[in-house]
């Protein structure tokens, strides 16, 4: 069983993870910055873009914050822009149509809990795919977990993957060529359907090395 944090729709190689793999979510660990824990890549007319999830700080006096403790700023309405970002990214995309029905609502209804609402948008990736989420959490932190494979260093969003993967079409590749290990968004709305399959057999095993 591999250990993974949640993320915000997932990238690519960490998807591929979860999807192929038995595995455990973290969600007893400390909250970092500079993660995928609230920033997900997507492709636009612009190139590789950023849509990053605004959070309430808690003073350093407080200490650490925990993962499963950290709090949406709804004060700003990001849910509004990152939205209208993927409705100009990918309303042209080939399964955009098909799926905007599922993603919308994720958009359209305030979350509090990060962690939940990262949970609650892998989930949904899962009812687009006919897949079954893994449901597996951790019940304490552990520095040196026991029977599980640490693969908690996909969240760092400075992770370089290893990872060869195959070009598929995207909306703005004739601009900027084939962009690697974007959001699963990405691949889902460009490939619909075909994406377990081609995270099946594309998928090569990163090296935290």
């Amino acid at each position: 069983m591999k250990l993974i944090h949640p993320s915000y729709f997932p990238n690519i190689v960490t998807f591929s993870y979860i999807m192929h793999h038995p595995i455990c979510w973290e969600v007893n660990d400390n909250y970092q910055k500079q993660t995928f824990r609230n920033r997900t890549y997507i492709s636009n007319d612009r190139g590789k873009h950023i849509l990053s999830i605004p959070i309430i700080h808690v003073g350093r006096a407080n200490g650490r914050q925990k993962y499963k403790d950290v709090q949406i700023d709804n004060s700003y309405p990001w849910q509004r822009q990152h939205w209208r970002t993927l409705e100009t990214a990918y309303r042209t995309s080939p399964f955009f149509e098909f799926y905007e029905d599922d993603i919308r609502p994720l958009y359209n209804q305030p979350y509090e809990s990060l962690l939940d609402y990262n949970l609650r948008t892998i989930e949904t990736i899962f009812d687009c795919l006919q897949l079954d989420m893994p449901t597996d959490r951790t019940v304490a932190f552990e520095t040196n977990p026991e029977n599980k494979e640490d693969f908690r260093f996909l969240i760092n969003a400075k992770f370089k993957s290893q990872l060869n993967m195959e070009p598929y079409t995207q909306v703005f590749g004739d601009r900027h060529g084939f962009t690697p290990n974007l959001s699963i968004l990405d691949l889902l709305f460009n490939m619909g359907p075909n994406s377990v399959e081609y995270l099946k057999h594309e998928f090569i095993e990163p090296s935290n090395d």
